[in-house]
């Protein structure tokens, strides 16, 4: 790292290979929603829509979280924040915030789904075209295709389980 008056300039290598701690804090936080969906199937009836309710929260949660790791990554983007990195964070963000608000101000868990099901989509699908631009870390190329298609699925159990429901 070199600093002057100006600034610092950074030298960074970027390995491919997704990094360990990547790993387990990749495919962890997608463990609850597995859990989530598993239980609410599994306790039909009795506690589902609390089992669900938790389920939304938590995946708004990581939504706004991953809006944020977006941003993040555009500080130390090589020329600047470009605006599909801008763009993306604030669709994340605007998808979990209106989850998280349409769970709780109106609940409408079908709806708060939706939502939380298209930003997963779209974060599977941007960040390793992010990763192939140079405006996310190499390694989000293989390891979004993988890790967030089981929030995806967790997420459209639930939605068909609550579409399912008499009530």
């Amino acid at each position: 790292m070199l600093e002057n008056a100006t600034g610092r300039t950074l030298v960074t290598e970027e390995p491919r290979e997704t990094p360990w701690l990547s790993v387990v804090f990749g495919y962890g936080p997608m463990l609850p929603f597995v859990a989530g969906a598993a239980a609410a199937w599994w306790q039909r009836g009795q506690w589902d829509e609390l089992i669900l309710l938790a389920t939304i929260l938590y995946g708004a949660a990581i939504l706004l979280f991953l809006s944020g790791v977006r941003r993040g990554v555009s500080f130390r983007t090589e020329g600047g924040p470009t605006f599909m990195q801008i763009a993306t964070m604030l669709g994340l963000f605007c998808l979990g915030l209106g989850a998280l608000l349409t769970v709780v101000i109106l609940g409408n868990r079908v709806i708060a789904l939706d939502l939380l099901i298209a930003g997963f989509v779209a974060i599977a699908i941007l960040d390793p075209i992010a990763a192939r631009r140079g405006e996310a870390p190499l390694f989000f190329a293989r390891l979004r295709p993988l890790q967030i298609p089981i929030a995806v699925l967790s997420l459209v159990a639930l939605l068909v389980l609550k579409l399912m429901a008499p009530y």
